[in-house]
């Protein structure tokens, strides 16, 4: 391939695959907020109390790619993996709608209500999306996975807000 200086010319597989420049060291979160930075720890814990860790990982993934947050995304498939979770299944999190026959009926009411939550602003939560998960879920149980969606959409925030940097877990 030739090389031009101009902007609008093709450019090389180096050059697109470059990697970025680091960001700029932005807010430690934790010690410019620790009240803050401790209630959504609260908030996190107890939205798990009571779910299974797979379904707990899977809702964080489908969040956390919705989002973009490639710091909790890394966090999460790491966590999901060192917990046992099959590899097959993480790469269809993304696409579980094409790839039902890897999840059960209840991690697919979860994954899409996670969708719903995460993306309200698309028009809310649509009535038959709650009703399927409030049909797999107690109503203790879809309190928790509500908590738990709320809870990674918190945290994809302050991770994509301090430019957090995927790999670099800081629990």
């Amino acid at each position: 391939m030739v090389m031009t200086n101009d902007e609008n010319a093709p450019q090389t597989t180096a050059q697109t695959l470059a990697p970025a420049a680091a960001p700029a060291p932005r807010l430690n979160f934790a010690k410019a907020a620790p009240k803050a930075f401790k209630a959504v720890i609260g908030l996190d814990a107890a939205a798990r109390d009571g779910l299974d860790p797979a379904l707990v990982e899977l809702i964080q993934i489908r969040a956390s790619l919705l989002n973009g947050c490639a710091y909790c995304l890394h966090m999460h498939t790491s966590d999901a993996r060192k917990a046992g979770e099959d590899e097959a299944r993480l790469h269809m999190v993304g696409v579980w709608r094409e790839a039902r026959n890897f999840f059960t009926e209840k991690e697919q009411a979860a994954l899409d209500l996670t969708e719903a939550v995460t993306l309200v602003h698309r028009g809310g939560v649509p009535d038959d999306v709650y009703a399927c998960a409030a049909a797999h879920f107690d109503e203790t149980e879809l309190g928790h996975v509500l908590a738990l969606i709320f809870t990674i959409n918190t945290w994809n925030r302050i991770a994509l807000s301090t430019a957090k940097v995927a790999g670099e877990d800081e629990r």
